[in-house]
């Protein structure tokens, strides 16, 4: 390794600006504490002349939060650089972070100035930032649609004027690696030029989905501090995601060859923690932190990471507080199916598990994902009775609303189709009054009852029936995506109880 690189991360400053968030103050002490724990080196912790609540916040955050470089965002103004040195006095070190525009539209619609009045006001704020702190950081706002001339000679003035970071920003997420790679290799060789205590950096957002791309490729052309904010959240589509440029440059240091301080193990908790309190959710398929990072469906993939994790992981999940996860789902396996059953300490043999194999199938074709509930109760039901002789094999309804409910229903008895048809008072009567039929032999339904054990609209229900023949009374069970499905099996369960002591007491009259 040659070189150190800054993890700079705005979650507090330009990740609130998110739509829709509002962190209090305590919200963002407990987030700076946690990229403490996270081991950034520089938290931008608010805006302090932004409001009463933001300067509070970066107030608290610099007297409690200890490891980090504070900062504070602050225009070319006196009046924001004095309120961030104030609201920074009693941090461990601190950093103010001066900014203004350079693009001609940022310079003719909003600052209403010309160039040389920006050149200006860049001087006389980066010096009243010094005369605060020795660390201070100018941001070219909207680099990447600035002149590149005026871009170079705003960052030599404020390098002039006391300036240790350089901070080029994507603001609207425009630029292309290339163009931003040859934009960032001309602000290293014309600002920092020989002048080793001056680091460049990037800040990019995401509005075309390359703000890590761009932030990546930028070391390469001499950046050296990377700004993001942990989940990707910011203005419009986001920044650059702090947790993915940590595990890239962990992932592959044979490429970048930088150093970082960061303790990888933190970034889950970080990421969950962040999420919790602004509200914004963690799409499933972000890299890193999502739910599906290390999630395996596809038996292929499965079998791979069974016999070794690296087949199809890059990244140790354990680095970032994360655990694989083989999703049993309808691409799932067997070699799968097998190691969650070994995980539950369930073993069957080969018969009960092709059973229990074909009825997960069958449900994940429709639920999509089988959790540990379902999985038990698939094995419970498929190989709880191994005697049984008769099979449900499809279940057809119509009818209902005014129309008399109709089922019919398809088994195998004795290893031989059979399908028979009836009428109910409702569905669930239908398939009952018609299995009665398959099996030969009426039957009174005692105790019916449904219970669903996993959420949404595709949820698995158990149905539990009790029903009576004679004097004896027989229980069963069935699950199912649908009700009626689950009340069938719950029926065939109990009717071949009763069949089996029915087989059994003929047996025992022939002998």
């Amino acid at each position: 390794m040659s070189d150190r690189l800054v993890i700079f991360d705005t979650t507090l400053r330009d990740g609130e600006q998110a739509p829709g968030i509002a962190l209090s103050p305590d919200d963002k002490v407990a987030i700076a504490k946690q990229l403490a724990r996270l081991r950034v080196d520089v938290i931008e912790a608010g805006f302090a002349a932004s409001s009463p609540g933001d300067r509070e916040a970066v107030r608290r955050i610099a007297a409690q939060v200890r490891g980090p470089v504070i900062a504070s965002l602050a225009r070319t103004v006196p009046d924001d650089i004095d309120r961030a040195a104030d609201a920074l006095a009693e941090a461990e070190r601190y950093r103010i972070h001066v900014f203004t525009s350079t693009s001609p539209i940022h310079m003719e619609q909003m600052l209403r100035k010309t160039p040389e009045e920006v050149i200006a006001s860049i001087r006389e704020g980066v010096s009243r930032a010094r005369s605060y702190v020795d660390d201070v950081e100018f941001s070219p706002q909207d680099a990447t649609r600035s002149d590149p001339d005026f871009v170079v000679e705003a960052c030599r003035v404020a390098v002039a004027a006391g300036a240790t970071t350089i901070n080029i920003p994507d603001t609207v997420g425009y630029a292309m690696p290339a163009d931003f790679v040859a934009l960032m290799e001309r602000v290293y060789a014309d600002v920092r030029g020989g002048n080793e205590d001056i680091i460049v950096s990037t800040h990019c957002h995401d509005d075309l989905g390359l703000a890590v791309a761009n932030s990546l490729s930028a070391i390469h052309a001499g950046a050296r501090q990377i700004e993001g904010a942990i989940n990707g959240i910011g203005e419009r589509a986001g920044n650059t995601s702090t947790e993915e440029i940590i595990m890239a440059i962990k992932t592959r240091q044979d490429y970048f060859n930088v150093e970082i301080q960061a303790d990888t193990t933190e970034i889950f908790e970080t990421s969950r923690l962040v999420s919790r309190l602004t509200g914004y959710p963690v799409q499933f398929n972000k890299a890193v932190v999502g739910r599906n990072a290390f999630a395996h469906e596809s038996g292929i993939h499965q079998h791979g990471v069974l016999k070794n994790r690296e087949t199809y992981e890059i990244m140790d999940p354990g680095d970032v507080g994360q655990e694989s996860q083989l999703v049993l789902g309808k691409h799932s396996g067997r070699a799968a199916f097998a190691d969650a059953l070994d995980k539950l300490g369930v073993e069957l043999d080969d018969v009960e598990f092709a059973r229990a194999f074909d009825r997960f199938k069958e449900l994940a074709d429709r639920k999509g994902e089988i959790g540990e509930t379902g999985l038990r109760a698939i094995i419970e039901v498929e190989t709880g009775h191994p005697s049984d002789v008769v099979q449900l094999v499809g279940l057809h309804l119509s009818g209902g609303d005014r129309e008399t409910p109709v089922a019919t229903v398809r088994v195998t008895r004795g290893g031989e189709p059979f399908e028979t048809t009836a009428e109910g008072d409702g569905m669930v009567n239908a398939a009952f009054v018609a299995l009665q039929d398959a099996f030969g032999f009426p039957a009174t339904l005692l105790d019916y009852r449904v219970n669903p054990f996993t959420s949404g609209a595709d949820a698995m229900a158990e149905v539990n029936v009790i029903i009576q023949i004679g004097p004896a009374t027989y229980s069963g069970r069935g699950i199912s995506t649908d009700v009626v499905e689950g009340s069938a099996r719950a029926f065939v369960s109990a009717l071949n109880k009763a069949l089996a002591d029915r087989n059994g007491a003929a047996t025992g009259a022939e002998a």
